[in-house]
């Protein structure tokens, strides 16, 4: 477990994005101790307690931490970054001049097409796409003079002058 006070803080940046953390990475006994939030939350597929152990899966990897007895939830919970992180199967580096920790989590899939593009052959026609007719808006049909007013107008005079008594 990490030693008490922290030390220095440290900066994660994961794929070349600073990871904003309100807890913030640190070293101490020469290992890099990270936030399991939001570091492994968004590294990892899913997130949970067995007990007193941390389980962290990603692709289809399985990592078990042993923990202290575990808090209610996330916050404040610290792991050490590079031996988890390798397991998911990232690659870890520290700058220890520098105080970053740098997470490259791998290139992610690479959807390629069967066959290379070929401007010059003919591609199917597009999928026709339903669209409704619109339909015309109903104008209003003159019909004749309007009806009287049922309500007076109001007119705005001036109230009629009280008499002031006199003293």
């Amino acid at each position: 477990m990490p030693l008490f006070p922290p030390g220095a803080p440290v900066t994660v940046v994961v794929d070349g994005r600073f990871l904003a953390a309100y807890a913030t990475a640190f070293v101490a006994g020469g290992r890099v101790f990270v936030p399991v939030d939001p570091l492994l939350t968004r590294l990892a597929d899913r997130i949970y307690y067995e007990g007193n152990t941390l389980v962290v899966e990603r692709a289809g990897r399985r990592i078990r931490v042993a923990m202290a007895p575990v808090p209610a939830g996330l916050n404040g919970v610290y792991v050490m970054a590079a031996p988890i992180l390798h397991a998911l199967g990232a690659t870890v580096r520290y700058d220890a001049r520098e105080r970053v920790l740098f997470v490259q989590t791998g290139p992610g899939e690479v959807l390629a097409s069967p066959t290379p593009f070929n401007g010059a052959l003919p591609s199917p026609p597009p999928a026709p796409v339903f669209t409704p007719e619109p339909v015309a808006t109903p104008r209003p049909i003159w019909t004749g003079s309007p009806l009287p007013r049922r309500t007076p107008l109001p007119f705005f005079t001036q109230p009629p002058a009280t008499a002031q008594p006199s003293r």
